[in-house]
C-alpha cells in the first residue's frame, strides 16, 4: 500500500525540526527516516525528535519523565511507563519560540547520553560487514543541503506571534 502524502503542515514542521537541529548539532550529525509512523530525525544515530501529523514525538531523559508528564500538551508516547523518556508535544505545546526552543534543547541535550538504537537493515539484506560506514538516509521529504541551511535562527509559521 502506497504512504499516504504528508500534508503541508506536517512538510512545514519537519523544515522547522531539521532547520533547528542543523542549528544546533550541524547538519552532517542528521539522519532521517520513517519510524513507528512518523518522520524520525536521528542525531549520531541516535532518536532525537520525530514529526507525526502536527504532533512532535521528543527524546526526553528517563529520569525527568515525571516531570515532562506533567506538563501541559505533552502525553507520554506509551501510557503506563513503558517507554519512559519518550513524549508527544501537541502544537500549543511548541507554538511560541521558546516553547520550541525548550523542546529541542532537551532533547538535543540528552542525546550524549540516550542509548543508541540498533541499527535497522532493509529486509532481505545481509548485515552490513564490520566497519562500514552507515548512509544517511536523504528522504523524499524536501531534502536541503547543508550549504543552504540559513546561518541565523530562521521563523516558521508554525510559530504564534510571541509578544
Amino acid at each position: 500500500m502506497p504512504a499516504r502524502p504528508l500534508s503541508d503542515e506536517t512538510l512545514h514542521l519537519i523544515d522547522a525540526v531539521r532547520d533547528g537541529l542543523a542549528q544546533r548539532c550541524g547538519a552532517a550529525a542528521l539522519e532521517e527516516r520513517t519510524l513507528f509512523g512518523c518522520w524520525a530525525f536521528f542525531v549520531q544515530g541516535k532518536l532525537c525528535i520525530g514529526v507525526k501529523g502536527e504532533d512532535l514525538l521528543v527524546r526526553l531523559p528517563p529520569e525527568r519523565h515525571g516531570e515532562f508528564q506533567e506538563m501541559q500538551n505533552t502525553r507520554e508516547l506509551s501510557p503506563g511507563g513503558g517507554m519512559q523518556g519518550y513524549f508527544w508535544v501537541e502544537p500549543h505545546g511548541y507554538a511560541r519560540s521558546a516553547q520550541w526552543a525548550f523542546w529541542l534543547d532537551e532533547a538535543v541535550a540528552y542525546n550524549p547520553r540516550a542509548k543508541a538504537s540498533p541499527k535497522r537493515r532493509p529486509a532481505g539484506t545481509a548485515p552490513a560487514a564490520a566497519g562500514a560506514t552507515p548512509r544517511k538516509a536523504t528522504g523524499s521529504v524536501r531534502q536541503k543541503k547543508p550549504s543552504a541551511l540559513p546561518t541565523g535562527p530562521r521563523r516558521h509559521s508554525i510559530f504564534e506571534a510571541d509578544d
